[in-house]
């Protein structure tokens, strides 16, 4: 799809891996509008009426939307046995329940027009459930699956829908989780992370050439996710490790 001369709604705009889509996007043609706490427009997007308001507050700024990019997201290190409730809930309403109804209110005006893209930014930790990170991957797995299921339902609409499955980006993210810690050793691995500009441009590539999942790192990701499927005892085992200096 293009970029140039469209028009963008993009959460979780205001740090990170949103904040360099923000300037990729504008960089090449774009009208972009961002929904954050501290975005073009302010909303707690774990709350249902104040994503109402930032909807049509976004949408008075923009006129209209070609591309949804539902990038927020927030973290938990915390066991999925003893997560509190009221944390895995709010995590779910800003990783997929967010993602769901700014993609419903989007969705018809862009199949009347026969034009538009959802953009649902998941992470590789839905196609490899970490362990440390359990509900987490559950969120971000059940917004990939939403993607899959909408690119089909969409089919030959006009509209497309895209996936983008980040790995370990030098973000913020870890600084602002709910509850809970990283293991040290995680932590440790840091240098090998991704750039939050580095996947701005894989994500602003993966508009215009109409990719349907993008991966970044591109070869290190796909090599970690083929190896979890065919060798899934030692991926558990190397994942466990990771685990091992965490009291939890």
């Amino acid at each position: 799809m293009r970029i140039e001369g469209s028009h963008v709604l993009l959460t979780g705009a205001s740090s990170g891996i949103g904040a360099a889509l923000a300037t990729e996007l504008t960089s090449r043609g774009a009208k972009v509008v961002g929904v954050s706490r501290r975005g073009d427009v302010r909303a707690d997007l774990a709350d249902a009426a104040d994503r109402a308001r930032a909807w049509d507050e976004a949408l008075a700024r923009l006129d209209r939307v070609d591309i949804l990019i539902n990038n927020a997201g927030v973290g938990l290190y915390q066991p999925s046995w003893r997560a509190p409730d009221d944390l895995v809930r709010r995590m779910f309403e800003v990783n997929f329940f967010a993602a769901l109804d700014l993609t419903r209110r989007a969705v018809p005006p862009m199949r009347e027009r026969r034009q538009g893209l959802v953009v649902n930014v998941a992470s590789i930790a839905s196609k490899v459930t970490l362990p440390w990170f359990t509900l987490y991957s559950a969120s971000k797995a059940a917004l990939e699956a939403h993607t899959r299921g909408l690119r089909i339902e969409l089919r030959g609409s006009g509209v497309g829908a895209m996936l983008v499955c980040p790995g370990y980006v030098k973000t913020k993210f870890q600084a602002s989780v709910l509850a809970g810690e990283v293991p040290p050793r995680l932590a440790h691995a840091k240098q090998f992370a991704s750039t939050p500009e580095k996947v701005a441009r894989a994500v602003a590539d993966g508009i215009e050439r109409g990719a349907r999942t993008v991966l970044v790192p591109t070869v290190a990701g796909w090599g970690f996710v083929a190896a979890s499927k065919v060798l899934p005892k030692l991926i558990d085992a190397r994942m466990a490790a990771m685990m091992e200096d965490d009291d939890d």
